[in-house]
């Protein structure tokens, strides 16, 4: 089972007195050229007087943006305590038992706009850089990461399930291998018997079902069809039903989360 996530835009700080960045530290050191590339490109981009317009966010956030200039030096924690946004908080991936947390460290994996894919137990800092970024140096962040996580994620996910968590962004990053049993997550809200999509209720409910798929007994769903009957556990609780779509010919079988 390979859960991906995408990175939260909220972010908290690591302490001052935190060890800084070690890019040969983190996983996946077959990305590290590329992490080297874009994050060179993020720090000098960040230091421009138009840093916030190139990095497509709102003035508010020009200290955020300023920070990246500092990133190789910028205190470091774990990916499970920089990310902090709904998801995260509903997923609860910083207080988990050994046993899940091994669990987590092993299926779990954040696809990111900087450092391309990170387990729960990586140490970064925080920083500021979305995957629907066109990042000068480097060009439009998904396409520069689609072979590398192509080749980091190809074995792994072949013939096995891909629970599909990430927005269209960061979708656009990599698509799982024709093997693989790749199934999108998606989250509806059902108010007087009509359906529609929500963000805030989505980010929520697929951090729910992260944390249940890490903490829960039993074996890893190996099929749709598994991670369905998984999910199906959460209804009565936090989910009002659980429906599987059809196998298409090809791409993602939809796995909807109804809440109410």
């Amino acid at each position: 089972m390979l859960v991906l996530l995408p990175p939260s835009e909220g972010k908290t700080p690591a302490p001052p007195t935190a060890p800084p960045l070690d890019l040969d530290a983190l996983s996946h050191g077959g990305l590290t050229p590329v992490r080297e590339k874009v994050l060179d490109a993020l720090v000098a981009v960040s230091g421009r007087p138009d840093a916030c317009d190139v990095l497509g966010v709102s003035a508010g956030l020009a200290d955020e943006v300023a920070r990246n200039v500092g990133l190789r030096r910028a205190p470091a924690a774990r990916a499970s305590r920089i990310y902090t946004g709904v998801l995260y908080g509903a997923a609860g991936l910083d207080a988990l038992t050994p046993t899940a947390r091994a669990r987590a460290v092993e299926s779990v994996r954040v696809v990111s706009a900087l450092w391309g894919l990170l387990t729960v137990d990586d140490v970064v800092p925080a920083y500021r850089l979305s995957m629907g970024t066109d990042l000068p140096g480097i060009g439009p962040l998904a396409a520069a990461w689609r072979g590398p996580l192509g080749v980091e994620l190809g074995d792994a996910a072949d013939g096995g399930l891909v629970v599909d968590c990430r927005s269209a962004a960061y979708r656009a990053a990599w698509t799982p291998p024709a093997g693989a049993c790749w199934v999108d997550v998606r989250v509806l809200r059902e108010v007087d018997g009509r359906r529609s999509v929500v963000s805030h209720h989505a980010k929520h409910t697929r951090g729910v079902l992260t944390r249940h798929l890490v903490t829960r007994r039993g074996r890893d769903p190996r099929d749709a069809d598994e991670l369905a009957h998984a999910a199906s556990a959460l209804v009565g609780d936090v989910l009002h039903a659980v429906e599987l779509g059809p196998l298409p010919r090809r791409g993602a079988r939809t796995l909807s989360l109804v809440v109410t």
